[in-house]
């Protein structure tokens, strides 16, 4: 009996050394990496890292967070952000967010998002290079508001990233009872009888990078789409009902080629939102439309718009005519 006491007790002591060095381990990995930020010119600032967990779980409370990229032009603040991991593989984290405003600006100006219960998580392959074997974000209820009002919410929020193999992986994106705001509706200039949510709004889609997401991705470079094999892009929202499919291969220079394929019903409606906003200019107004009634009348309904564009040689085509300039591909 003494021998088996003292077993557990070494056992347990073992156990104990292990979580208090993994513990540290991950309050000095996530400070180093706001120093190493800092150092690349980011603004990269911490007010308090906490830890906790013991026995079974590594925890890391971060306070008072912020965090700008110059290059991408994009920064985030927030009061509070929750990491935790299971003490026997610190590659499986989740990252609990605040249920307070999250401060965003970018380039298309500053906002606010507000969601409940959100949560990232982590999975990565062990190994030194820590490559990505899952990515996840979900939420309950969740709004996006800037000065002028809400911009859009839902009722939830399900992204994720899976590995199928190697650098391929499976990307899904789907948000229930998705609304624009009041705001994003004046904008829209939308009749009060137009429906205020989508009935659908979800992605799936299968990406082949040049090389597997890892630590890599952060130090040196990001991963470059080489093969996109977008499965279904749907949005339904009232009579509008707009979906998207694609098979592309993309070059070195993200140039990509391949078809895409697009079924638009009340096209018409559409056309008028983007003016509305200001992504199709008054002045083309006339000329799109009078190319969308050709194609829609080739389908046999005025309507409903089914083509598939042809993207090659840095253009997109409808079979023999060039349309526009393909966009590039490129992950910055």
């Amino acid at each position: 009996m003494r021998k088996l006491m003292w077993t557990v007790a070494l056992v347990l002591l073992a156990w104990s050394g292990w979580w208090w060095a993994a513990s540290s381990g991950l309050r000095g990995g996530v400070s180093a990496w706001f120093d190493a930020r800092a150092a690349e010119g980011w603004q990269a600032e911490v007010q308090e890292v906490t830890g906790g967990g013991f026995p079974l779980t590594l925890r890391a409370g971060l306070r008072d967070l912020a965090l700008a990229d110059p290059q991408a032009g994009l920064a985030i603040r927030t009061g509070a952000l929750d990491i935790a991991a299971p003490a026997y593989w610190p590659g499986d984290v989740t990252v609990a967010l605040d249920n307070d405003p999250i401060l965003i600006a970018s380039p298309f100006g500053r906002s606010t998002l507000t969601m409940a219960d959100g949560v990232m998580a982590l999975n990565l392959h062990p190994g030194t290079a820590l490559e990505l074997e899952a990515l996840g974000w979900t939420s309950g209820p969740w709004q996006v508001e800037d000065a002028e009002g809400i911009l859009a919410q839902a009722g939830d929020l399900t992204l994720t990233m899976v590995q199928i193999e190697g650098p391929t992986y499976a990307l899904t994106a789907a948000a229930q009872s998705f609304a624009p705001g009041s705001a994003a509706r004046r904008n829209l200039r939308l009749p009060d009888t137009f429906p205020s949510a989508f009935d659908s709004l979800q992605m799936r889609a299968d990406i082949t990078f040049d090389t597997a997401w890892d630590r890599r991705a952060l130090d040196q470079r990001r991963p470059q789409p080489r093969v996109i094999d977008l499965h279904l892009a749907e949005a339904i929202w009232g009579d509008l009902q707009f979906n998207l499919s694609a098979d592309l291969t993309v070059d070195a220079q993200g140039i990509p080629s391949g078809t895409v394929a697009i079924q638009a019903e009340n096209w018409r409606t559409m056309l008028d939102l983007a003016e509305n906003i200001g992504a199709l200019p008054t002045g083309l107004r006339g000329q799109v439309e009078n190319v969308f009634q050709a194609l829609a009348g080739a389908s046999g309904n005025d309507d409903t718009l089914d083509v598939e564009l042809t993207l090659r040689d840095g253009a997109i085509r409808l079979g023999f005519i060039p349309l526009a300039p393909a966009p590039r591909l490129i992950l910055r």
